[in-house]
């Protein structure tokens, strides 16, 4: 915003005065107009006639507030025919050049993007320093609980059943560190046990996946959570979990920083669709009898897993 100003003592001064209340009423909002355009004191003479009348005009320029063309003021440039200049526009700093104005717009509008980088770096170290705190408060709390659960037992039981069997483990061995495991990294690189967690066998090739997408996370999960992600690994595939995920960490508003941000999406994705032998050989001809198809015995491992996985996390909540 541009202003037209003037001085505190012009009240009295002898051109006002003799200018009169309606002549001064034109100059000031045809100033103002010079001011708001940034015309340096030019005064269009259509403006000059919306404002006010032309014996209002004519005042102005013989008491000296305004110059018409052809003027004899060394201080004040020419104005085209027709229109009008204010006299001593600029006298003292009093009003502002186009380029001060331009100027001044322009370091206001970086001091804003300034500010506003600054307010969103801190709103997202902010919200990634609660996320950490959450993590790490969610992996203290489930630690001791993980390797207490199932001493000796699977959910209180003495022996193994097939419901606490998925793809060759036993719920004895769901705990926390449920499976021969190699230890990897937030970022999926080799490291040493101290360095970060435990990562199950099975999910490995998920883990491994999701890091050369891109899609680098913390995997400090508990070990209901291992026992449904091997579930979800059989009953989906591991490029439709990565797919989907890269969808959701693209619409993520901040970065998601552990891999279980991703759980409850994967667990609403429906099972690959079972595929039927080819015709080929001695088989070609033959047709497959009505009712005489047999449950998957994968799907009946992915629906172990998830009872599994479910009875895993009731436990630690009754905890």
């Amino acid at each position: 915003m541009a202003w037209f100003k003037i001085d505190d003592g012009s009240h009295m001064h002898p051109k006002v005065i003799a200018a009169g209340n309606a002549a001064l009423g034109l100059w000031l909002r045809c100033g103002a107009y010079s001011a708001q355009h940034l015309t340096e004191g030019h005064v269009p003479g259509i403006v000059a006639k919306q404002y006010g009348t032309a014996p209002q005009a004519r005042k102005l320029v013989a008491v000296g507030l305004w110059h018409e063309q052809g003027h004899d003021c060394p201080r004040c440039p020419q104005p085209t025919a027709g229109d009008f200049i204010v006299h001593d526009f600029f006298e003292g700093g009093r009003n502002s050049t186009r380029a001060q104005v331009e100027a001044n717009r322009a370091a206001a509008a970086e001091r804003k993007a300034k500010s506003r980088t600054r307010a969103n770096e801190r709103r997202i170290g902010d919200e990634s320093a609660v996320d950490r705190e959450r993590i790490e408060r969610g992996s203290s709390t489930n630690q001791p609980r993980n390797t207490t659960q199932f001493q000796g037992g699977t959910a209180g039981q003495g022996g193994v059943s097939r419901r606490d069997t998925v793809e060759g483990v036993t719920g004895s061995q769901a705990s926390t560190k449920p499976y021969p495991s190699t230890s990897f990294g937030s970022r999926g690189e080799q490291a040493s046990p101290e360095d970060g967690p435990r990562i199950a066998e099975p999910v490995r090739p998920l883990v491994e996946a999701m890091t050369a997408a891109g899609m680098a996370v913390s995997w400090e999960l508990a070990s209901a959570e291992w026992v449904l992600l091997q579930a979800l690994i059989e009953r989906c595939g591991v490029q439709i979990l990565v797919d989907h995920a890269g969808g959701a960490w693209q619409a993520a508003r901040t970065r998601p920083r552990s891999a279980r941000y991703f759980l409850a999406g994967w667990r609403s994705l429906p099972s690959m669709p079972t595929h039927t032998p080819t015709s080929t050989g001695h088989g070609a001809n033959v047709v497959a009898l009505r009712g005489a198809s047999r449950p998957s015995t994968t799907d009946q491992r992915v629906r172990d897993g998830l009872d599994l996985a479910a009875r895993l996390r009731e436990q630690e909540n009754a905890q």
